[in-house]
């Protein structure tokens, strides 16, 4: 038995989650396991009804699972931000999931927009440090006044911009990174374990050189790590010139490792090359905690109800929670018959299809079952 619990969120995130529970039940039926779903009541309307995000109730009985569920985040009745750093960044950093792992993978039967290339060329992971960089949430907006206090900044746009510190017209904002030693190193040290089963070959993700403070320690820590690893390849990409390389040689890479913003945004394009934000899911990671596992998409609240979101995405992310939680064999078969259902027609209107989100579901359970 493995308990899971279950956050659905906003939009079509309830729907995309019953999709994806449906086939994990189905895959726990066929391979000899049950999972006992905990339904967790967290997103926008609790919000809009009691001003609540996330609280520490929410939080310790969370921690009693080893894998939360995730649907999506996201109203247009709330102010952006506020849910998604209220709730999903608040989750990651409390349960400390400082492993973001994407793989981007082109399944069989999936057009990419990269001419002359198919599944056999991209295939590979990106691991993204997930707790720190710009994300630590150290900044501000000042105005003039306000701004006396901050000796350097003021002394700089005094020099560049002729900024008047005694007027409140003048306005300036500042956002602070934070890369860690330690933070760092697991992360790059979690990206070659997985190389070690894979191709053997990581990549590092960095812009040392024009940020070279924050980005050189990640560069330092890198080369120590890979240092251990002397059967993997190793080399250092600038993120500019990655991107680059994902469209015109995608089949280059095996496992990528990159600070948490780089991550963010090269994500999204591998999310394309691999055939768009419907068939990418994601992981958030602490192998020693609670770990969360969710498709990379967002709410779509206009969708919501329509039975049309395309559930892909999140039954691939329950496929990599099932491998998380030692059911390899099943997490297998779950990709597979993604690939199955995808082969015989059976998708979304976004993929071409004309079936709903719990018809693909369906059928992908059915293909597991008879498999």
């Amino acid at each position: 038995m493995h308990r899971v619990a279950v956050i659905g969120g906003d939009g079509i995130g309830p729907e995309i989650i019953e999709a994806g529970t449906r086939v994990l039940d189905a895959a726990g039926e066929r391979y000899g396991f049950d999972i006992s779903w905990q339904r967790f009541d967290i997103g926008a309307e609790r919000y809009l009804e009691t001003g609540m995000l996330l609280t520490e109730d929410d939080l310790a009985e969370l921690a009693r699972y080893p894998a939360i569920y995730f649907g999506a985040i996201g109203d247009d009745r709330v102010k952006p931000g506020i849910l998604e750093k209220g709730i999903l960044l608040a989750l990651r950093f409390a349960f400390d999931q400082y492993i973001n792992l994407r793989p981007i993978r082109l399944l069989r039967g999936v057009q990419t927009p990269l001419a002359g290339k198919g599944p056999e060329d991209i295939d590979f992971l990106v691991v993204r440090e997930n707790t720190e960089d710009f994300y630590v949430g150290i900044g501000s907006r000042l105005q003039g006044r306000e701004a006396k206090e901050l000796e350097v900044i003021r002394d700089l746009y005094s020099i560049r911009f002729d900024l008047d510190v005694e007027s409140d017209a003048d306005e300036i904002a500042y956002q602070i990174g934070v890369v860690s030693r330690e933070g760092s190193e697991r992360a790059i040290r979690y990206a070659f374990d997985l190389a070690m089963r894979r191709r053997k070959k990581v990549t590092s993700v960095d812009k040392a050189n024009v940020l070279t403070d924050i980005y050189g320690l990640w560069r330092d820590v890198f080369g120590q790590v890979a240092a251990g690893y002397p059967d993997v390849e190793s080399e250092f990409n600038f993120v500019d010139a990655v991107t680059m390389w994902f469209v015109k040689n995608p089949e280059w890479f095996d496992v990528v490792v990159t600070p948490n913003m780089f991550g963010d945004i090269i994500t999204d394009l591998g999310a394309m090359i691999q055939g768009g934000l419907g068939l990418a899911p994601g992981g958030n990671i602490n192998p020693g905690g609670t770990s969360m596992f969710e498709p990379i998409h967002g709410s779509a609240p206009k969708y919501r109800g329509l039975g049309v979101a395309n559930p892909v995405a999140t039954i691939w992310a329950g496929s990599m929670l099932l491998d998380h939680l030692g059911e390899h064999e099943a997490a297998d078969a779950v990709l597979s018959a993604i690939e199955a259902s995808i082969a015989q027609g059976v998708v979304t209107k976004d993929m071409g299809g004309s079936v709903g989100t719990m018809a693909v579901a369906e059928h992908i359970a059915a293909t597991i079952l008879t498999s």
